[in-house]
């Protein structure tokens, strides 16, 4: 046995993927405060988060790698790359799951966004030609059901979210999926703090020639700045650091078995502020998208080939 997958060791990496995963939840809670309690214009808003995540990072990056933090772009195909992680990845992805989030609620626009892995498949099957096998029909199968449950409480007649706030949420799903596949090529290769640090600062650029962020700016209070703050530091800098230190401890097979701790936080958290009410029914559907992804990761990682 390695030092690294040594008990000890696996059970550091597992608490601070925990961390992460946790970090992440409590986020989506705070972005359902701004987007409804603080009316924050998603595009304001993140031009501010992109842009400030990024610059964060990226300072990180260059305390760590020092002038390597440019070598990413001596390369035309990782230029590429990258650029198309910050269009399609993190720009369609932040965007998407906002709106989920401003339209419906957070706990049912993290149950959308966690249906990802899902996508891959399909995208694998569409562009591939890759035919799903048993345990991937299994788990799709699993995971329909689970959100079938969870946003009509099983009553095909009715809603418990806004029609377009679960057309975001799918949507969510799909740049969920992008955001995962798009970057494979360039973490190869660079470290991932400098991706997503370049890939932050593209998207907020991006965004901010959109909706520059100091052009007419939302009224905000202190809550709401402490919240935005919160985003950029909790949901995106911390969050994403403590996974990176989790992958020092144990394999990524052994990580993203504590994925699901994110929705639960937020089903959590929308319960203790929002007073959101969710019956057993959203709740059982819920717990079958995060079993149905559970499956479906752990069988694609016994196959050497992990959805992310």
């Amino acid at each position: 046995m390695t030092n690294q997958l040594k008990p000890q060791n696996i059970a550091k990496g597992m608490f601070w993927a925990t961390m992460a995963s946790a970090l992440w939840g409590v986020s989506g809670t705070i972005l359902e405060f701004i987007s409804q309690g603080q009316k924050v214009p998603a595009t304001w808003f993140l031009s501010v988060r992109t842009l400030g995540a990024g610059l964060i990072l990226l300072l990180i990056g260059a305390i760590k790698f020092k002038q390597d933090i440019f070598s990413i772009f001596k390369s035309k195909r990782l230029t590429a790359w990258l650029i198309a992680y910050a269009l399609f990845g993190i720009m369609g992805n932040q965007y998407t799951f906002f709106m989920s989030i401003q339209t419906g609620n957070a706990a049912a626009a993290t149950i959308l966004q966690y249906l990802s892995p899902l996508f891959i498949v399909i995208g694998t099957l569409a562009f591939v030609r890759k035919w799903p096998n048993r345990i991937d029909l299994i788990s799709f199968g699993i995971a329909l059901v689970g959100v079938f449950l969870s946003i009509t409480k099983g009553n095909i007649h009715t809603l418990t979210i806004p029609f377009n706030s679960l057309i975001w949420g799918i949507l969510s799903g799909v740049t969920a999926a992008f955001y995962v596949v798009l970057p494979r090529p360039i973490v190869n290769e660079k470290s991932p703090i400098l991706v997503l640090g370049w890939g932050m600062f593209i998207s907020g650029i991006l965004f901010n020639i959109n909706r520059p962020f100091w052009q007419a700016p939302p009224h905000l209070n202190g809550s709401g700045i402490i919240a935005i703050l919160a985003v950029i530091l909790i949901g995106t800098v911390f969050a994403y650091l403590c996974l990176l230190h989790s992958l020092n401890f144990a394999p990524s097979t052994v990580i993203s078995i504590v994925d699901a701790v994110q929705p639960v936080i937020t089903f959590i958290l929308s319960i203790i502020f929002f007073h959101s009410k969710f019956s057993w029914v959203e709740m059982s559907g819920a717990i079958l998208v995060i079993l149905a992804i559970y499956i479906l990761q752990r069988y694609q990682e016994a196959d050497g080939e992990p959805l992310a």
